[in-house]
């Protein structure tokens, strides 16, 4: 695999860390946002044209793909920043243009680009982890349109989404994968009902229940009971985006940590002068490539046609990025010592996006155990 950049993807990685840089100054990386904080950054984006970034042109896109995706989301995890990008434009975004009919893209992805509407997908239920298919919201034919029942859970950003993808089955059992069905759902639906929440790392999400809620039929996205390898698709590539955001979180953790060891002292000396601390940091940089070389594996994996090659590789990088964020976050904090638990250092701000970033859309056992059921292509 080539993993060189060409002159685009170096303007493109410089630009959005200047964006990055101006938008989360240091010292207020990981801090909650306000509102009208929030509505700034995200305005900046869609002004970079980082919300259409995947997105055809006549969408107000730029139809860039994995690679560029990749390079953005380092720049963003090196910010903690960029709070619902992965929600809107990664997932749910990429899922409307993917399935959705002329009209309804039409109606809805310009907005997206140009930072008017946000996108969330519900996907998850309660108790089955992280096996999505198991759903047990149900659509039920009437005149004219459905009628929804059922509750979602961990919905990402759900709370500030104008418009969610639902995944309701159809038909079938709970855990056939024949039979889900994807629905565009707008947030003001009567029957429905959103319960919004403070994530670990100070981002949000909601439980999204459903009671009766009714839809048309111009509400459905691509076939009905066929949304599956869509969906598992979608899922792959947003947690290829988060594979890239670990890795700039990570560079952005060690450069931290360095700096503290130069300047802080202990005996007369800086504590990087110790040669034990030195090979911790060592270690430290050693996953961060490894965690780099995998980002970058996963990003070209689903872009391949191979959809099991596609699953085993993307895995794989998640596994790793799961193991190496959480002990690379370890040693960050042990390394900082005791101000390292407190609110005031961005060490822990970045370990909680790690520690999170391990566990969405499956963790490393989850993933180890894909992996090996997959057969060797």
């Amino acid at each position: 695999m080539d993993f060189s950049l060409n002159d685009d993807h170096l303007a493109l990685r410089d630009a959005v860390r200047r964006f990055c840089d101006g938008e989360y100054p240091l010292q207020h990386r990981g801090s909650p946002e306000t509102p009208v904080l929030a509505a700034q950054r995200w305005a900046g984006m869609a002004e970079m044209g980082l919300l259409g970034l995947p997105f055809d042109a006549e969408w107000g896109g730029s139809a860039q793909g994995a690679v560029e995706l990749m390079l953005v989301a380092q720049e963003l995890g090196r910010c903690l920043g960029g709070a619902g990008y992965v929600s809107t434009v990664v997932l749910a975004g990429q899922l409307l243009a993917r399935t959705g009919k002329p009209e309804q893209v039409r109606q809805w992805l310009p907005r997206v680009a140009s930072g008017q509407l946000q996108l969330a997908l519900a996907l998850h239920e309660e108790g089955v982890r992280y096996d999505w298919v198991d759903a047990q919201t149900r659509a039920v034919p009437t005149a004219g349109g459905y009628v929804l029942n059922g509750r979602k859970t961990l919905v990402l950003h759900g709370d500030t989404a104008g418009l969610l993808l639902a995944v309701v089955r159809t038909s079938g059992g709970r855990a056939d994968r024949e039979g889900l069905t994807l629905f565009a759902v707008e947030a003001d639906t009567p029957g429905m009902q959103i319960r919004g929440f403070d994530t670990l790392d100070g981002r949000r999400a909601a439980h999204v229940e459903f009671k009766d809620a009714q839809v048309t039929t111009d509400c459905v996205l691509g076939d009905v009971g066929k949304a599956h390898a869509v969906v598992d698709a979608a899922l792959d590539g947003a947690i290829a985006v988060l594979c890239a955001e670990a890795v700039g979180a990570l560079d952005a953790l060690i450069e931290l940590t360095t700096e503290h060891l130069r300047t802080r002292k202990q005996f007369g000396a800086p504590l990087a002068k110790f040669q034990v601390l030195q090979h911790r940091v060592a270690d430290m940089v050693i996953a961060l490539e490894q965690t780099k070389s995998m980002a970058c594996v996963a990003a070209m994996a689903v872009v391949d046609g191979n959809v099991t090659q596609r699953k085993r590789l993307v895995s794989a990088a998640k596994i790793l990025v799961s193991q190496l964020g959480r002990q690379v976050s370890l040693w960050a904090i042990q390394l900082h010592g005791a101000m390292g638990m407190t609110d005031e250092c961005r060490v822990g701000h970045y370990a909680k996006r790690l520690l999170v970033i391990g566990q969405l859309f499956g963790d490393s056992r989850h993933h180890l155990q894909r992996f090996v059921e997959l057969p060797q292509s």
